[in-house]
């Protein structure tokens, strides 16, 4: 009887354990299918927006809410870096824009201002709206003209946003991205200190450090041929006085963000180790990781502990860029040192920037030198100057020189041509806009500038002087460096 009493108890507890394990279930796969689209409101706020480095208050345990955003875009010049300037598109004043701080389910009305003064057309693709465009289809806005959009945060993670105007790399790369986070309900973790960084590459006019205000140059960056790769659009953005800073025993969040256009960011802070990485802003957390791959229009997460004091270094790894093209930034720690995790004599000034002044080793002075012939013959340089037409000018000017009716003019048998071998040198070196007259007809086209050597601009103009019944000029190299320096 004692026997048939217990099994009676044993199934009765193991019918209560299995009932709370199914509820316990149940509960977490009513939250698991809970639908952000759903979710209900509660009451309106206005979303507080910073420039970097620095983020907004955490959204915490609040509800979701109507949340107003407003975002103005001005176009102004600033800084890249001593001595040097650029004309920067901005969302908000700042690159990269205004930090954009939401939680799943919030309903985001967003206004898009675009300063009376700015010259261009812009709008805006926010990578974390479900809808056409991610925004860009309904925010496209003339200047001193607003839109507004609204859109419901479905999915968290950290996410770029951009402008989407065409040419669209031009506007990104002048500066025109940033980070919007959207945090799970409840918040993220919480941490000590956070921070905005996000890297750019700039295509300039003038090499990297060249004086003055410098244009963007739209050939280097259809080459990917970055003048300057930077944290929060300039040199020095966070170094020095700019430098972010923490206590000795602190967690530090970083949202790291890459605009782009082009290169991918291997993110790393020297003498650190993440704890956590948000891999590409999701949900997905790697742990003890030395360096991020952050693709551009891409995102992460990184968190760690500061465990002894000092100056850390963030780079993009991809070395080059960080001490030659400006993708260096600074971790100021300060507290007591911890002779257990770090000891040795500090040596200051490793790591610090080098800027775009390039060193190398010293010549091999046994090394034999390779001798270059500019002393062509006739033959040579019209052999040579075919080639360079074919490549460069037969789509406009055709293989014999006849050009195209109404469109661009003929070389063969130029009257124009002919009558100034100095003015046809300067139209190759600085193209020709405007009216001109060959040969008794009017031509009104656009005739773009080159990028070719001395050499190669004189060997072009010798084989189409000695063609098609021209003058037979024989340019020299002497002659195109004259037209070139003005004289």
């Amino acid at each position: 009887m004692k026997f048939l009493k217990m099994n009676v108890k044993l199934l009765g507890i193991v019918a209560l354990a299995a009932t709370l394990f199914v509820s316990c279930n149940s509960e977490k796969k009513e939250i698991v299918k809970k639908d952000p689209a759903t979710i209900a409101l509660n009451g309106t706020m206005n979303a507080e927006l910073t420039a970097p480095p620095f983020v907004p208050e955490p959204v915490g345990d609040r509800p979701a809410k109507k949340l107003i955003v407003d975002m103005e875009i001005l176009e102004q010049e600033g800084i890249m870096t001593d001595g040097t300037t650029y004309m920067y598109w901005t969302f908000g004043g700042s690159v990269p824009g205004s930090f954009i701080r939401t939680r799943v389910g919030d309903q985001v009305e967003f206004t898009l201002s675009n300063h009376p003064d700015n010259k261009l057309p812009h709008n805006i693709d926010l990578h974390a709206v479900t809808g056409p465009g991610g925004g860009a289809t309904s925010s496209f806005v003339a200047p001193g003209h607003s839109k507004t959009f609204s859109f419901k945060t479905l999915n968290p993670g950290l996410y770029v946003y951009h402008c989407a105007t065409a040419p669209v790399g031009m506007h990104i790369a002048n500066g025109m991205y940033g980070l919007i986070l959207v945090e799970p309900e409840g918040g993220l973790p919480k941490v000590d200190k956070e921070y905005y960084i996000m890297q750019g590459d700039f295509y300039t006019k003038g090499e990297n450090g060249a004086p003055g205000l410098q244009a963007f140059d739209m050939k280097k960056a259809v080459d990917e041929d970055a003048d300057y790769v930077v944290f929060n659009g300039k040199v020095g953005s966070l170094t020095g006085d700019n430098a972010i800073t923490a206590n000795v025993g602190e967690t530090v969040r970083l949202y790291v963000g890459n605009g782009g256009p082009n290169l991918t960011s291997s993110f790393h802070v020297i003498g650190e180790i993440f704890d956590n990485v948000h891999v590409e802003g999701g949900d997905l957390i790697n742990t003890n990781v030395q360096t991020t791959s952050i693709p551009a229009g891409g995102a992460a997460i990184v968190d760690f502990k500061v465990d002894v004091p000092g100056t850390f270094i963030l780079v993009d790894h991809a070395i080059f860029r960080a001490f030659n093209k400006g993708a260096l930034g600074m971790l100021k720690v300060s507290g007591e040192e911890n002779k257990t995790l770090y000891s040795g004599v500090k040596q200051e000034g490793i790591y610090n920037p080098e800027g775009g002044t390039l060193q190398e080793m010293p010549d091999d002075p046994n090394a034999k030198k390779v001798v270059v012939n500019t002393n062509k013959t006739l033959a040579e340089k019209i052999k040579s100057g075919k080639d360079l037409y074919t490549k460069t000018c037969f789509a406009c000017h055709q293989a014999n020189g006849e050009g195209i009716a109404n469109a661009f003019p003929p070389l063969a048998k130029s009257d124009y041509l002919n009558a100034d071998v100095n003015r046809a040198i300067g139209i190759v070196i600085n193209g020709k806009t405007g009216e001109i007259t060959v040969n008794g007809a009017k031509y009104n086209s656009v005739m773009t500038k080159q990028t070719l050597t001395s050499e190669e601009i004189a060997d072009v103009l010798t084989y189409v002087y000695s063609s098609w019944g021209n003058n037979k000029t024989n340019v020299t190299t002497s002659q195109v460096d004259q037209v070139k320096s003005g004289h």
